[in-house]
């Protein structure tokens, strides 16, 4: 039988709740994905939206990141919920630290990624997300930064123009009706980075809402961790 791949379809793929362990003595809950068969080619390390405004790890992108992306590009997909943050998978402890303590919390998945010998990994940060990985992904050996509607809210241009020498492809998805940062502006903001790559987003949003711009952030996305997957299949199956 033949699906058609959209909204709530979750593909095949090896599914493992996790906990990670911050410094400040924290236990996050989260879940990898891997692909069912074969062995991931990239990671996915996924820092999902403001938890004072709803942002979890099932907050809808990251969720069909997890979904899709282990069947359809041989990726894993690593999401959790930053600290103080509930999602179905239970609750991570402590309390939201404004983007300054969920440092420590992407230094956790982080030894996590290298504790289990995750292969070539990426941080994508969504909004909230996107100042976390800005703020403090520097130390850590990754391959690249993708950011989905970065408000550059918590980011100072200091932090941000220090990126332009650590020598990893820094992606900036923007919606063209975000209602934090549109493409004009975040292309003054970003005139610190010379090289990275702004990718002004037509008819989107903030949240990236339907099924069209969510299969344009995935392949935005496997654009430049697994091109070979591309084209993405639209459906599964016989």
């Amino acid at each position: 039988m033949t699906i058609e791949i959209r909204a709530g379809v979750e593909l095949p793929a090896r599914r493992e709740d996790i906990e990670l362990h911050t410094d400040d003595g924290l236990t996050l809950v989260g879940e990898l994905a891997l692909p069912l068969e074969t062995h991931p080619v990239a990671t996915l390390v996924c820092l999902h939206p403001l938890p004072t405004h709803g942002g979890f790890m099932d907050s809808h992108v990251i969720r069909k990141m997890a979904a899709r992306l282990p069947a359809l590009a041989d990726l894993a997909v690593l999401r959790f919920n930053f600290r103080g943050v509930t999602s179905p998978r239970g609750t991570s402890q402590g309390s939201f630290g404004d983007g300054i303590d969920e440092r420590l919390d992407l230094a956790a998945a982080m030894a996590f990624v290298a504790e289990r010998g995750l292969p070539h990994p990426w941080l994508v940060g969504w909004s909230f997300g996107t100042e976390v990985a800005l703020k403090h992904g520097l130390p850590f050996p990754i391959e690249g930064v993708i950011l989905l509607s970065p408000p550059l809210r918590r980011t100072t241009p200091e932090e941000l123009a220090r990126w332009a020498d650590r020598g990893v492809p820094v992606v900036a998805l923007v919606p063209e009706l975000d209602d934090f940062l549109k493409p004009d502006a975040a292309r003054e903001k970003f005139a610190v980075l010379p090289d990275v790559q702004l990718v002004a987003v037509d008819d989107a949003k903030h949240l990236w809402v339907g099924e069209t711009h969510t299969a344009r952030v995935l392949s935005e996305i496997v654009q430049r961790v697994n091109p070979a997957a591309l084209p993405l299949p639209t459906t599964w199956g016989e």
